[in-house]
């Protein structure tokens, strides 16, 4: 029996509250400038407030000079947001030519990496690179479906509660089937 609890919850992932704010980290659907964007990660900026842009300015200078690659992952403050923390991920792009997802699969892992790192135990993940990045819905869920009951196993001491955020009722039945269909 897998240690981590699976959840689904449509809504807004900025107003979404796990029970302990304290140990909950939210995940940016970013773009590798770190800088704030369209989508979740302008909404995520917005909402958490100045001090997320601060560090990812910093960041920036220091040790992401040349951005944050796609299927990395880092950890910021979440400013005003219901968490502690908000890990930023760059989801890759679809392409009809070329098959990005190991990719994608990587931000779900590294998020969750980052998370044990930092000490989340509960993580809220977008669908990642389902918005303007083009990802067809179906095929997300089942990438981060899998990847995340892949990486958090029955001896993954780590993160307790993983929720997918989902905006909107196609994403949600989307997330929905696929997690009913395992």
């Amino acid at each position: 029996m897998d240690s981590t609890r699976l959840e689904l919850h449509r809504g807004d992932i900025t107003r979404f509250a796990e029970h302990d704010a304290a140990t909950a980290a939210i995940v940016n659907a970013a773009n590798s400038s770190l800088l704030g964007g369209g989508g979740v990660d302008g909404a995520i900026h917005r909402a958490g407030g100045p001090s997320i842009l601060e560090e990812c300015r910093r960041l920036r200078a220091t040790t992401l000079r040349a951005g944050l690659p796609a299927g990395d992952a880092v950890a910021t403050t979440a400013g005003r947001l219901p968490a502690r923390w908000v890990i930023h991920t760059v989801g890759p792009v679809y392409s009809r030519d070329d098959d990005r997802s190991e990719t994608l699969a990587s931000c779900y892992r590294r998020s969750l990496e980052v998370a044990r790192d930092v000490g989340a135990r509960t993580v809220a993940f977008p669908a990642v690179s389902a918005g303007v990045y083009g990802w067809p819905l179906r095929d997300a869920a089942r990438v981060a479906v899998h990847t995340v009951r892949e990486a958090t196993g029955a001896d993954d001491p780590g993160v307790d509660v993983v929720t997918f955020v989902l905006f909107g009722d196609e994403a949600f039945e989307a997330f929905a089937a696929e997690l009913d269909a395992h």
